[in-house]
């Protein structure tokens, strides 16, 4: 059965300015219930995450910051959030989601959070949105309990995912590749364990034909027992933020050839949605069901 993470709080009501890019959190469980991909029963909703967990990434120092709420304003602002109780609830639930998913897509093959991807957490700080790193933390979860030797971090959102590379710079057993936008945030990117980066209105064609490439020869050489997927939809051409020039057709290939690749190698795999900027919320609720529309269809 397809395992699907979700919580009301991933819908939390923000200041004016950061209320859209949290719509998508509410609507899209609908959607897909609504249009017959999935039903009720494959939903879950996810518990906070214990302590242990947090400081097995992060520092303690930064997360003693987080839950007494005491970064400065300048580390505040870095997060792109003003913070509070709630929000911080928000993220440990989040990373709670992306591990009972990683225990499911061992049992099932797959699982997907409807949250997630937050890349942008480091080790000792929060940037972009993102204050804690829920696919870091489910990786470091895996390998403390033994559970998996090699994990594949598959980041696709448009932007780097800076925090990700930090944390696992030195550690062997996360191979993290991202495939970005060249010019978009951050403007200072971290060194990946392979970095594509991509010019501005890169078009199908060829995103496509690199992931292919590079996809295929990870999967082959390092030979991962585990694939973490971070499919942020801000690579379409309409995404405010983006500055690719994916179609959604184009979007729902690259979804594709990564589950493909997972389900013909029988690599488990969980997905976390990322971002998604567009201003007309259909075009990003598209996007985001046809990943779950394409797991569905080649794993369940």
């Amino acid at each position: 059965m397809l395992k699907i993470a979700w919580h009301q709080c991933y819908a939390h009501p923000l200041p004016l300015g950061h209320r859209f890019p949290m719509l998508k959190y509410e609507l899209l469980p609908q959607q897909l219930v609504h249009q017959g991909i999935v039903i009720n029963e494959n939903f879950f909703e996810p518990q906070p995450l214990k302590e242990q967990w947090i400081t097995n990434t992060h520092t303690k120092a930064y997360w003693e910051k987080l839950k007494t709420l005491s970064l400065n304003k300048q580390e505040e602002r870095r997060t792109g959030f003003p913070l509070s109780k709630a929000l911080i609830n928000r993220e440990i639930i989040i990373a709670q989601g992306t591990i009972n998913c990683a225990e499911f897509a061992l049992h099932y093959g797959a699982a997907m959070n409807i949250a997630g991807g937050t890349h942008h957490a480091f080790t000792n700080m929060g940037e972009g949105f993102c204050l804690l790193n829920d696919v870091a933390m489910a990786a470091n979860y895996l390998l403390e309990k033994q559970l998996v030797q090699q994990i594949l971090v598959v980041d696709l959102d448009v932007h780097q995912g800076n925090g990700t590379a930090e944390i696992f710079k030195n550690d062997t057993r996360v191979f993290t590749f991202s495939m970005h936008g060249a010019k978009n945030f951050p403007v200072r990117k971290e060194q990946s364990d392979l970095d594509v980066s991509l010019p501005d209105n890169t078009n199908d064609e060829l995103y496509l034909k690199l992931l292919n490439k590079h996809l295929n020869n990870l999967v082959q050489t390092i030979k991962p027992d585990f694939i973490f997927f971070q499919s942020g939809v801000d690579v379409l051409s309409e995404d405010k933020l983006g500055r690719l020039a994916l179609s959604i057709e184009g979007c729902k290939q690259r979804d594709e050839i990564v589950i493909e690749n997972a389900y013909k190698n029988k690599i488990p795999l969980v997905i976390v949605m990322g971002g998604g900027y567009a201003e007309d919320i259909k075009v990003i609720l598209q996007a985001h069901t046809n990943t779950f529309k394409v797991v569905k269809d080649f794993m369940f």
